[in-house]
C-alpha cells in the first residue's frame, strides 16, 4: 500500500531522479512520475506560473494589448501539447497512460534550458578558441532542437507505450499543430493588414 501511494504522489526527489534518468535515455525514469490529475497539475503549475507573472508585470508596466497577446500566445503554446497529445492518446487507446506521460513531459521540459546553457558554455569556449560565431550559433540551435525532438519521442515511446514511428508521428503532429495555433492568428492578421482587407 505504501509503495502504491509513493508512486501516485512522488516526492520532489523522485521527480528529480526521474528527470535525470529520462534525460539520459533511461526508460525506468518514467516510474518516478505520478499518474494522477494532481501530479499533472503540479507539473503544469510552474510552467504556467513564470510566463503568467511575467505577462502580468508587462501589462501593468504599460505593455498594453501587445503584452496581453504575447501572454495568451505563450499560454496557448504551453497548454496545446497536453490537449493535442490527449486526443492522440485517446485515438490510439492509450488514455490510461496519458496522465503519467503528460506529467513526465511537463517536468522534463526543464531539461531543455539546462541543455541550452551547457551548449552555450561549450560552444562559447569553442568560439574563444577560434570557431566562427555563426557556426557556434547553428550548433547550439541544432543541438537543442535535435535533443528536444528525441526527448519528446522518447517520452511518447515509453510513456504511452507507442512504437518509435507512432511516437515520431505524435511529436511532429503535436508540434506542427501547436505552431499553427500560436502563429496562425498572427500570420492571418499580418496578411490581412498587408492586403488592405478590414479586420472587422
Amino acid at each position: 500500500m505504501s509503495g502504491r501511494l509513493r508512486r501516485q504522489r512522488p516526492h520532489p526527489g523522485d521527480i528529480m531522479i526521474g528527470i535525470a534518468r529520462v534525460a539520459r535515455g533511461r526508460a525506468d525514469g518514467m516510474a518516478q512520475f505520478g499518474g494522477t490529475r494532481e501530479a499533472f497539475l503540479a507539473s503544469l503549475a510552474p510552467l504556467v506560473a513564470f510566463p503568467l507573472v511575467g505577462g502580468v508585470l508587462m501589462i501593468l508596466g504599460g505593455g498594453g494589448l501587445e503584452a496581453l497577446v504575447d501572454l495568451l500566445a505563450t499560454l496557448c503554446a504551453l497548454l496545446a501539447p497536453p490537449v493535442l497529445s490527449f486526443e492522440v492518446a485517446r485515438w490510439w487507446d492509450r488514455e490510461a497512460e496519458w496522465l503519467r506521460f503528460a506529467t513526465a513531459f511537463n517536468w522534463c521540459q526543464w531539461i531543455i534550458p539546462i541543455l541550452l546553457l551547457a551548449l552555450l558554455l561549450v560552444f562559447g569556449s569553442l568560439t574563444m578558441a577560434g570557431l566562427p560565431t555563426d557556426i557556434a550559433r547553428d550548433g547550439v540551435l541544432l543541438g537543442v532542437v535535435a535533443y528536444g525532438l528525441w526527448l519528446h519521442c522518447f517520452l511518447a515511446r515509453h510513456g504511452l507505450r507507442l512504437s518509435w514511428p507512432r511516437a515520431g508521428l505524435l511529436v511532429i503532429g503535436v508540434n506542427l499543430a501547436t505552431v499553427l495555433l500560436v502563429a496562425g492568428p498572427r500570420i492571418v492578421a499580418l496578411a490581412t493588414q498587408g492586403s488592405g482587407v478590414p479586420t472587422k
